[in-house]
């Protein structure tokens, strides 16, 4: 059998990734886009794509029949579901091939052994595979709270909530104390229903602090199943991987050796065929524990290319097209190192909440991109594409290869930092923070890692040099622009006065406070002052609205500056920063009235907790909005009386939109902590997936 042709249902990164292997194989390419999708590259990569009119999941990537019809008309052959969506949807898979459509992945009956997390820790159980004990709560009905409670206090604190039917971290709540599970699983259900159809949790023992370790696996029709050794993703925030590698600092050849075949066991138990990944928690003293088994590519899959060499999508089309699992497989070794970080559309200072909006600039040295070593970049996003609010706000996966982990570390830390991306906010800064941070540069790694390094600590506030620098060079960048425009005498340096007088002035917002600038030009070179401090030896070579060549303190310092609107993006060997111009006479009726409660993203308000009367305590939740599949409480900064809620559920918002009003009242504070989601959502100590 032989696969002519295949159509990717998926999006993005992925959906770019299976074409290319499909090239090169001389395999035609069919992509599927939404509305929100159709300037993204993975569409124009393809050799023909079909719309699926709408935006929402459930409108799109997630109507199988679309797909299926897609398949039919472009002639695809075969459909490769890539990870998230139906990629891990058994009925799907019957349907393709019902259709006569090959369904790149393992079997359906392999899919339902593992599609629920409680059915498959049973099998995983009677297998042999180490596994931790737990309770289910299905999702047809609402749990009763004594069962609840009593399941809690049996399992014993804290306890993982997790969706049964999902992964991602959607539907996950860690629970310290007895008396929140209750509150907790109801998050979690609600949760789970949006992303995954359904609500059904289990709970299970938290092994604090784990490392979280997975096995990458591949079986054929034949019935062989073989490992491609372990990949560490104990970097996590919000139950959600964001650096994995292979392999892992932790694991030495007589643990490999235990992993590999409990992977393969679990593997064999299932009949496995296709690409898939076992997933295990690892304790401090060396004790692993089943977690689950993700029947389909992981996100994460390009680290164990890299140090395998073997190119899994192309394994997953031989596979299902009837292929053995070639000797070069099953006598793979490892052959270096390789660290993955994912650079998502998020704010991470402002606790992980995910960003939507342009991307202006997206560039890495053209020099890095190899593809085969060095660095490898994965993008779902380029220069003048958007992010949407509709699907994950992952912008790429960024590689990092080398002989060593130290030279793969070094080669991404650099490669992430010297990037230009401009528009909207990304976590570049966290990662790169972690990868020169010198726990993780020693390998010191678990899942709490970001407990213990909070982002405050990891990415400080720019140092008051970079901050003069970045912001003299903004004003002077701007200054050289207008004189370019100038009808009369542009070809003048910037700032020249016949008599010298006062100093020119902007004033830009830095890390969300005003700050101004001041600069002017005389006989002795250039005075400056930045936030009324001036600045030691300011030397200006040369000025041009995209570069400035500046001496400050006798150091001298190239400075890239991309204007975007009002918004002056600065890039140097300092660091970057976005710089947006205060307005000098700004409209007073735009500023929100004060006890206001505004929308942190565009979302949409699935629950209200609060009506208009109500006396509500300091970090009371008022709102709750959805985005991008995860719910984030709004919490009121202090104690009051709400005086609006404009909103109610189902109230599609934007981001800066009113949520609600309250006014403070004299009541005294109550010390409830402003979590930023319902139940403790914290970065997970065990169960992200992919």
């Amino acid at each position: 059998m032989t696969i002519a042709k295949v159509l990717v249902a998926n999006r993005g990164e992925i959906a770019s990734r299976v074409f290319r292997t499909c090239r090169a194989m001389d395999i035609g390419c069919v992509a599927v886009y939404s509305d929100a999708d159709a300037g993204l590259p993975f569409v124009s990569e393809a050799d023909e794509a079909v719309h699926l009119p709408g935006n929402t999941p459930g409108e799109t990537y997630l109507r199988a029949d679309l797909l299926i019809d897609a398949a039919r008309r472009t002639g695809a052959d075969a459909i490769h579901p890539g990870y998230g969506f139906l990629s891990e949807n058994a009925d799907f898979a019957r349907q393709c091939g019902a259709a006569g459509i090959t369904f790149v992945g393992p079997t359906p009956a392999a899919i339902d052994a593992m599609g629920s997390k409680i059915a498959a820790k049973e099998l995983m159980r009677e297998a042999g595979v180490p596994v931790l004990p737990g309770a289910v709560f299905d999702g047809e009905r609402e749990p009763d709270a004594g069962q609840l409670t009593a399941a809690a206090a049996e399992i014993g604190t804290p306890v993982l909530v997790k969706a049964a039917f999902g992964g991602g971290g959607r539907g996950m709540r860690i629970v310290r104390e007895i008396g929140d599970v209750v509150e907790a699983v109801a998050s979690a259900r609600r949760e789970a229903a949006s992303a995954f159809g359904n609500g059904t949790v289990f709970l299970e023992r938290l092994v604090e602090s784990p490392r979280h370790i997975e096995v990458q696996i591949v079986g054929d029709q034949a019935g062989t199943v073989v490992h491609l050794f372990e990949r560490e993703c104990s970097i996590q925030r919000r139950y959600q991987k964001i650096i994995e590698e292979a392999p892992s600092p932790a694991v030495d050849d007589s643990l490999r050796a235990q992993l590999c075949q409990a992977a393969v066991t679990a593997g064999k138990a299932i009949g496995y065929v296709g690409a898939g990944t076992v997933e295990f928690v690892l304790d401090a003293s060396g004790r692993f524990y089943f977690l689950e088994v993700n029947t389909r590519l992981q996100v994460e899959h390009p680290v164990t290319e890299l140090i395998t060499g073997i190119d899994l999508v192309k394994l997953q089309l031989d596979i299902a097209a009837g292929g053995p699992i070639p000797a070069e497989v099953i006598q793979a070794q490892i052959t270096g190192h390789a660290i993955e970080a994912r650079l998502y559309a998020e704010d991470a200072a402002a606790g992980y909440l995910p960003t939507s909006g342009d991307v202006h600039t997206f560039e890495f040295a053209a020099t890095d991109v190899t593809g085969t070593g060095g660095l490898r970049i994965d993008a779902g996003f380029a220069s003048g594409t958007r992010v949407s609010t509709f699907y994950d706000s992952m912008l790429a996966k960024v590689i990092g290869y080398g002989a060593t982990r130290d030279d793969a570390r070094r080669l991404l830390a650099g490669s992430l930092s010297r990037a230009r991306l401009h528009g909207v906010t990304t976590n570049r800064d966290l990662l790169v923070a972690i990868l020169r941070e010198d726990e993780f540069a020693a390998g010191a790694i678990d899942t709490g890692y970001l407990e213990r390094h909070p982002y405050d600590v990891l990415v400080p506030v720019r140092a008051d040099e970079a901050r003069a620098v970045h912001l003299l060079a903004a004003a002077l960048a701007d200054q050289a622009d207008r004189r370019r425009q100038a009808p009369v005498l542009p070809g003048l340096p910037s700032g020249f006065r016949n008599n010298p007088s006062a100093p020119q002035t902007a004033s830009y917002t830095h890390h969300g406070l005003p700050v101004e600038v001041t600069y002017r030009f005389d006989r002795d070179g250039l005075t400056a002052t930045v936030a009324g401090q001036p600045v030691p030896g300011a030397r200006l070579l040369s000025a041009t609205p995209a570069r400035v060549d500046l001496v400050c303190a006798g150091i001298r310092r190239i400075v890239d500056v991309t204007r975007i609107g009002a918004t002056a993006y600065v890039d140097s060997s300092l660091g970057h920063d976005a710089l947006a111009e205060v307005e000098r006479f700004p409209d007073p009726s735009a500023a929100a009235h004060a006890g206001s409660l505004l929308a942190p993203m565009p979302g949409t308000i699935v629950r209200v907790a609060a009506a208009v009367g109500d006396s509500v305590e300091a970090g009371a939740t008022i709102i709750t909005i959805e985005a991008m599949k995860m719910e984030h409480a709004i919490r009121t900064p202090a104690a009051g009386v709400v005086t609006a809620l404009p909103v109610a559920v189902g109230t599609q918002v934007d981001s800066g939109a009113v949520l609600a009003m309250v006014e403070e009242s004299a009541v005294e504070e109550s010390a409830v902590a402003a979590e930023q989601d319902e139940g403790e959502r914290v970065s997970p100590r065990q169960g992200g997936t992919a």
